[in-house]
């Protein structure tokens, strides 16, 4: 339980919470393992709970009437997702698949709900994160709308860079997932990463990517357009 206490402590949607607050939290989360692959929940089924991801990655996406996939976000460890549930009782808005081998916690919506009744303050801060989030993919929505395909990577990888902490992006998704995530194609991709190599802005090894000049890519990002 000290353990899974520890981890808590690391993940965004409860930072800033009080010890007592994370043993808490820890004595009713369920650690469960996915196989890559294999389906966590589906859009509209009954929202029983949250997760968050303690190793692997998960994909959230929706699938249009016409059958096309839209990745809406790719969650890494310490990121949580499915956490609508738990305020509106409805069913979950999008599906979400295990991208790689994943491990994550659950935390049932039953048990969370009395948590939250006892302490308040576990729902304020969720709420701050939450937001945050919704800020999220509104930008999201606004780069699929707006921008070029290569002002879509351009800010993704700065995202990812900045996560890192040392500007070295390592892909742990395939070139596809990527793809649909940014709303192209991997043919597409693969073009505009080659660009940003002979440019200097990055140098890409298999999946991993070293940003080389971050101001470049910021006014791509920024400009959104079209690399000649």
């Amino acid at each position: 339980m000290a353990d899974v206490a520890g981890q808590l402590a690391g993940i965004s949607l409860f930072s800033g919470l009080l010890p007592a607050q994370y043993e808490a939290l820890s004595r009713i989360g369920v650690k469960r393992s996915f196989l890559k692959g294999e389906r966590i929940f589906s859009e509209g089924d009954e929202g029983t709970g949250f997760y968050v991801v303690c190793g692997g990655r998960v994909k959230i996406f929706k699938i249009s009437t016409e059958g096309k996939e839209q990745i809406l976000h790719l969650c890494g460890p310490g990121e949580s997702f499915g956490e609508v549930s738990v305020f509106t009782g409805q069913g979950f808005p999008a599906d979400a698949v295990a991208a790689l081998p994943s491990t994550v916690l659950f935390f049932p919506r039953v048990a969370f709900s009395s948590l939250i009744r006892q302490d308040p303050a576990l729902a304020l801060n969720m709420m701050a994160q939450l937001s945050e989030r919704l800020r999220q993919f509104a930008g999201l929505i606004e780069d699929l709308s707006l921008k070029e395909v290569p002002g879509r990577l351009a800010k993704y990888l700065l995202y990812l860079g900045g996560r890192e902490g040392n500007g070295t992006v390592d892909l742990d998704v395939s070139k596809g997932q990527l793809a649909a995530l940014l709303g192209t194609i991997p043919e597409t991709l693969s073009r505009i990463l080659a660009k940003l190599n002979r440019r200097g802005l990055i140098r890409s090894r298999g999946a991993q990517i070293r940003i080389l000049d971050r101001r470049g890519l910021e006014e791509i990002a920024l400009e959104g357009k079209r690399l000649p």
